[in-house]
């Protein structure tokens, strides 16, 4: 463990935390909408940092250079591809949420079908979180943090109670840092490091180069297009981590579900002042992900040449950091590493507090007949978020069993709670006569048949697939009760907005920009390009 490097995190980290705790000073936390929404007073670049950097976490640096070490850049189409579910969720979902003025996404289930579908919903995403989604952070996390800071060997200790040790380390601090300071808080840190970050996609691949071409860029450049080259093909085959054919079936739904429906995404933008602040902020956020494979891919892609063989290769990006940087540039990047876990898990706290709260704990009182007060409210989700952390830092170190790798493991295992989801947004959207019974029908049918398919039943379908075949049939079925049982007096959007409605006015000039540079992207590492 170098000096300089421990010194450089720690003064890094504890820059982004003063920066946050000034901007959030004078902010009132004492209310359920400043501690959750920020006061709904945040502006596009904010909001855009807080969408790009509560999706970017310790999760895509290690899983996704896994994936592109053992593997190729296919891995590269989840975040690529998720510009264009981005655009649409611009368009047409986020005006119907600030429309009706709610604060949590399954408020909108509850507006178009009943409150017991918000019920099931609302469970359904803390399910999600608590073993899904926050576990998978720390773990991620602590694996980054020991792979830069080699703990195990400093302090003498096994892998498996390091893990232990890190897990429970950044757990505590992520818990610290969003009971005291609210989504606020989590939103000013996200958007310092991502601009630290982008610093250090710019940096990493150049020292990797430099590093693979014995201290030539240019000969480790050649070196990276001549040899493995079929690792820089992000066109996936049937039989490749990311199959090119599921980008247009089960992952333009996961994404369209991630960022139009995932509670701690969506609740960013609900923060914002105004529509026009939110579209430009999904903008700010799309141009990050495009640029993102410089620290999510390329380092992986450099270390196919460098490392025949790793020992555990969801190591790979820290064993590369490690390897390439002079120590003071090793802490700045262990820093964002240890900043992006932090603040996904600090933006899943909030979220899952916000869920039990506003649409569990509230309306239990209120069906009690028990006046609540906004601190009883307040109080109740910092207690809910200690639960939660203390069951997710339990959970998170028996994530080394899984078998088919950190990334591919969190992608299966949210299926069972991601697409069920969308499938019955989409329905209520476009169908207004479709009752709430179909919807609780169709949430119970899909995630029970995806179960089978994935734990006992080998349909010999990549997850994805099934996925979009699911999602048919369950639509299917809830057109077909619908039709037998149509409510009486069709779903009419009631308006309740909060903000200002007024779309951004240059939103399609810059959708199709960004739609041409990630094809752009795709095609630069593609038998036409890169991988020829």
């Amino acid at each position: 463990m170098n000096a300089a490097s421990v010194l450089s995190f720690i003064l890094f980290t504890v820059t982004v935390a003063i920066i946050s705790w000034y901007k959030t000073r004078k902010e009132n936390l004492q209310t359920s909408t400043g501690l959750f929404f920020a006061n709904r007073n945040l502006g596009f670049l904010v909001v855009g940092g807080a969408l790009f950097f509560t999706n970017i976490s310790a999760v895509q640096f290690i899983g996704e250079n896994e994936l592109v070490y053992t593997n190729n850049m296919s891995v590269m189409a989840w975040g690529l591809s998720s510009v264009f579910a981005m655009l649409l969720v611009s368009e047409f979902i986020m005006p119907v949420y600030l429309r009706s003025g709610i604060s949590t996404t399954p408020d909108f289930l509850e507006e178009r079908y009943d409150a017991g579908t918000k019920r099931f919903v609302s469970i359904i995403f803390l399910v999600s979180y608590i073993v899904n989604m926050l576990p998978s952070v720390l773990y991620s996390g602590a694996i980054a943090f020991n792979g830069l800071f080699h703990v195990s060997e400093t302090f003498h200790i096994g892998y498996w109670q390091t893990i232990w040790l890190l897990v429970w380390l950044i757990g505590f601090i992520g818990c610290l840092y969003t009971v005291l300071g609210g989504l606020k808080a989590v939103a000013i840190s996200d958007t310092v490091l991502g601009v630290a970050m982008f610093a250090g996609g710019m940096v990493l691949p150049y020292l990797g180069l430099k590093y693979l071409g014995h201290g030539s860029v240019a000969h480790g450049f050649n070196t990276l297009l001549t040899s493995h080259n079929t690792h820089l093909n992000a066109i996936g085959g049937p039989h490749d981590a990311v199959p090119f054919a599921t980008i247009f079936t089960g992952m333009l739904l996961v994404n369209l579900y991630y960022w139009g429906t995932e509670q701690y995404i969506v609740q960013q933008a609900l923060a914002s002042r105004n529509l026009a602040e939110s579209q430009k902020g999904i903008a700010v956020a799309s141009l990050g992900k495009i640029i993102s494979p410089l620290l999510l891919n390329i380092p992986g892609l450099i270390a196919v040449q460098l490392y025949t063989h790793l020992h555990n290769t969801a190591e790979v990006f820290p064993q590369f950091v490690s390897d390439v940087c002079p120590p003071v540039l090793t802490g700045y990047m262990a820093a964002i590493t240890f900043g992006a876990a932090l603040t996904t898990f600090n933006a899943g706290l909030n979220s899952t507090s916000t869920l039990f709260v506003l649409n569990l704990y509230k309306p239990l009182k209120a069906w009690q007949q028990k006046p609540v007060t906004e601190r009883q409210l307040v109080n109740a989700g910092k207690r809910f978020e200690l639960l939660v952390c203390f069951l997710a830092m339990i959970i998170a170190p028996f994530i080394a069993f899984a078998k088919q790798g950190l990334y591919t493991y969190l992608q299966m295992v949210s299926g069972f709670f991601s697409v069920p989801i969308f499938t019955i947004l989409v329905v209520g959207l476009v169908h207004k006569r479709v009752p709430a019974i179909a919807a609780k029908i169709g949430l119970t049918f899909f995630i029970l048949t995806y179960a089978a398919s994935q734990l006992f039943i080998d349909t010999g379908l990549h997850f994805l697939h099934v996925l979009a075949i699911l999602f048919v049939l369950t639509v299917l079925l809830m057109l077909a009760i619908g039709a037998w049982r149509p409510m009486p007096v069709p779903f009419v959007q009631q308006w309740n907005n909060v903000v200002d409605l007024q779309p951004w006015k240059y939103r399609h000039l810059y959708a199709v920009l960004l739609i041409i540079a990630m094809i752009g992207v795709f095609v630069l590492f593609s038998p036409w390009g890169l991988a020829r």
